[in-house]
């Protein structure tokens, strides 16, 4: 067998031999394209400090990611169905490399941001890449196991990148966080080289550039309304983007009906087990994505955990994602796609309405169950959605199909963290407003509402000042705290009654016997 992997999927006669090397290469591509998201959580802190940036600044280091990952995923795997799926992953492990060399250097937020998105293209390449050549590379009987390998590398990566930027941030500078993707791209690029073959289309035709271009505008512009909107207030640009992108979807829609052979046949819709699925990504990432982003922020500005603490205290998450997908590959064939979904979805309801008990006198023991619970419905429900997904496309479309899966779940995310941070900001704003809103000058007031690490920000400040002192401090400190922790309270009542309204929803879509 030759060192390097020539021989494309198509060509060879039976099982490729090095499959199992070929998944662990993808997983760990994978992998760092999700922690580059959950690492940035306890990163932020650190960035914030050093840049001065406000919570519009902030939102966009974040999301300056996200835009294009979600955008782009869909036509880029289109493009390696075309050309080259492994050249996808190698050209996406480059760019995402080089955004994080870019991002370690930063010394402006603009630098930053542009470094954030510049890995969200490379991000948007890899993505799609690795699950088409995960379906490409494994024989029918043995893809539903490796899907749950790669579902379950997703959950590892939430807990793993904020104990790895932890672990960074205790003895290096917040840039230290970006560069470590550089070795593992590295690792990654040479590692494929030699274990995943390569695969493509066997007659692609040509790419449908018109749908394409639709895709990345709709999409594009529904991501940034998402942000910006629940955000910032919807003024001019959101309400502009969420029209742009209802008119992109309805352009979209009309022109793939039409088109005799187009990016994303519209006639899939029509597959109950298809829908099914695309709803349940979306909806259950959009609320655990969501619970996760404010959970974690109570564990360090209430909690008062450092990065590495944080970190840690996710790895029960983890541990129960790889929990519930050794289940679910078990019991998926005998019990079915609509029984496991609906049953991941029902323990994720549990675990944010848990949530909703939170108060200032939680600790750490009261975000156990929740974790255990998101974590393990996250290792029960998606690999049988993205099996069903992935079962439904035709070889010469497997990028597509990963394009389609990814965005959902991108999108479930973005919503959530946008939507439900929203919440969770209007209530921390109007109870730490109503506690102390005469006690603060009004810059000091402006900073504390802002967020809660503006808060304490403004409590050191007060502490430090002779007319003050500690004890008001203390009080404003305590006023935060009660007010973030009766926020997050209310939006996970919120956040369950979603999920709860979701699970209801992707039962009735689902067909009984779905594909398992």
């Amino acid at each position: 067998m030759p060192l390097v992997a020539s021989t494309p999927v198509d060509r060879m006669t039976g099982p490729y031999a090095r499959r199992r090397w070929a998944l662990l290469v993808l997983c760990l591509s994978l992998l760092i394209v999700v922690m580059a998201n959950t690492s940035l959580i306890v990163a932020a802190p650190d960035m914030t400090l050093d840049l001065g940036l406000d919570s519009s600044e902030l939102q966009w280091v974040i999301d300056g990611y996200t835009v294009p990952y979600a955008a782009l995923m869909l036509v880029l795997g289109a493009v390696g169905d075309k050309y080259s799926r492994r050249g996808g992953l190698l050209a996406g492990l480059v760019v995402f490399a080089a955004g994080s060399v870019l991002g370690s250097l930063a010394d402006s937020t603009g630098l930053v941001i542009t470094a954030r998105v510049v890995m969200g293209v490379g991000a948007a390449t890899i993505m799609p890449a690795t699950l088409s050549l995960l379906v490409a590379t494994f024989p029918r009987a043995e893809r539903a196991r490796a899907i749950t390998a790669w579902t379950a590398t997703s959950g590892l990566a939430i807990a793993a990148g904020p104990l790895v930027a932890g672990w960074l941030l205790e003895s290096h500078a917040w840039g230290s966080t970006f560069l470590i993707n550089v070795p593992v791209a590295a690792v990654a690029f040479a590692a494929a080289l030699l274990v995943v073959p390569p695969s493509r289309a066997a007659d692609p035709g040509r790419l449908d550039l018109v749908g394409g271009l639709l895709s990345i505008v709709t999409v594009g512009a529904l991501v940034y309304a998402i942000i910006e909107g629940p955000h910032f207030g919807w003024g001019t640009g959101p309400v502009t983007a969420a029209a742009v992108a209802g008119a992109g979807l309805v352009a979209f829609v009309l022109w793939e009906l039409r088109h005799p052979r187009p990016l994303v046949s519209m006639r899939l819709f029509r597959d109950r087990g298809f829908t099914g699925s695309m709803l349940a990504v979306l909806l259950f990432f959009l609320g655990t994505f969501g619970a996760i982003y404010y959970a974690t922020q109570h564990l360090q500005f209430v909690l008062g955990y450092g990065p590495l603490e944080t970190g840690i205290r996710l790895l029960p998450l983890a541990g129960a994602v790889f929990a519930g997908a050794a289940l679910t590959g078990v019991l998926t064939p005998r019990l079915g796609v609509r029984i496991m979904v609906g049953a991941g979805m029902a323990l994720g309801t549990v675990g944010v309405l848990l949530l909703t008990g939170v108060d200032t006198g939680s600790g750490y023991g009261d975000f156990l169950a929740p974790f255990l619970l998101l974590g393990f419905a996250i290792g029960l429900s998606i690999s049988p959605c993205t099996d069903t997904i992935m079962g439904l496309f035709p070889e010469s479309e497997l990028g597509v199909g990963g394009g389609l899966n990814d965005t959902a779940l991108e999108l479930g995310g973005a919503l959530g963290i946008a939507v439900l941070g929203s919440l969770l900001a209007t209530s921390y704003r109007d109870d730490l407003t109503s506690a102390v809103g005469d006690r603060l000058p009004p810059e000091a007031l402006d900073t504390a509402q802002d967020s809660i690490g503006g808060a304490l920000a403004v409590a050191q400040r007060v502490a430090e000042d002779p007319s003050a002192g500690p004890e008001a401090a203390g009080q404003l400190v305590a006023a935060a705290h009660d007010a973030f922790a009766t926020a997050v309270s209310h939006t996970s009542l919120v956040n369950g009654i979603i999920m709860a309204a979701g699970t209801v929803a992707v039962l009735l879509v689902l067909p009984r016997r779905s594909r398992g």
